[in-house]
């Protein structure tokens, strides 16, 4: 059994201030997920431009000042949600088009965060599904939080897939994103960037966001997430999406350029 990340950067348009769906992207790569054949395989897919925009303007997860700030939050809450389940519905749909059996999962319903960790959720349901044969679909989303100055998080699909790698223990995770893997410098500012095959701690990579920002912790927090299912005897590895074949060949176990992380 595998785990997928999808990018937001890959499936939408993610600087756009308006949820925006990148169809071209999208499409081909439910094409590729179809043609890998995989036998037991779990999606998550971060939010992009239908979850970053809106958790950035309501502040989601930042304290409650006061009652009306309360209402303005989770009024916030709702548009995130609703907006992310379009963007999950999306992706389910293309991928029911090349013939595969997904089922909506969204955190919201069976997650719930402690200062923005999870702290507690049914898994069960994911194992249930995936016995029957279907794919289930998790996403980013926003979910309920124990602390009761913020009551409301802002759950990464990142914390997600570490959480649900953990209980359901994958052979592999793949982080499909918009660069090539990991580098030694932010390649978008950084021409002479170099690619790193193998990294085995957070030390490696330098944090540099770039000019996008990421609510939900940007590559350093991806990393650091990846990083921790070492732990667990899990490796993952990040390739670029864009590129086209790269993520067929991925989920088929092919060599691809990228950053495999794993021990040393």
């Amino acid at each position: 059994m595998k785990i997928l990340k999808l990018g937001g950067s890959v499936i939408t348009k993610k600087d756009e201030q308006t949820p925006t769906i990148n169809y071209e992207n999208l499409r081909r790569i439910a094409g590729e997920i179809a043609e890998s054949n995989q036998s037991q395989l779990v999606i998550v897919h971060g939010a992009g431009s239908y979850g970053h925009p809106y958790a950035r303007e309501y502040r989601i997860g930042e304290k409650i000042e006061n009652p009306q700030d309360l209402n303005r939050k989770m009024l916030g809450f709702s548009k995130i949600h609703q907006s992310v389940n379009e963007l999950n519905s999306l992706l389910c749909e293309e991928l029911a088009n090349q013939g595969l059996p997904t089922i909506p999962l969204p955190p919201s319903a069976f997650i719930t965060t402690r200062n923005k960790r999870i702290d507690k959720a049914d898994t069960i349901i994911i194992h249930k599904y995936l016995k029957k044969g279907f794919i289930p679909v998790l996403y980013g989303d926003v979910v309920l939080d124990e602390n009761e100055s913020i009551q409301m998080a802002v759950l990464s699909g990142d914390q997600v897939i570490k959480f649900v790698a953990g209980k359901l223990q994958p052979e592999r995770v793949i982080l499909a994103t918009d660069v090539d893997g990991i580098y030694n410098k932010n390649p978008k500012k950084y021409p002479e960037a170099m690619l790193l095959e193998t990294i085995s701690s957070a030390e490696q990579i330098e944090t540099d966001k770039g000019n996008i920002v990421d609510v939900t912790g940007g590559m350093g927090g991806k990393i650091k997430e990846l990083i921790s299912l070492l732990d667990l005897g899990i490796e993952s590895e990040i390739i670029n999406a864009n590129q086209k074949g790269l993520l067929k060949k991925a989920l088929k176990g092919e060599k691809v350029r990228g950053t495999t992380i794993k021990r040393k």
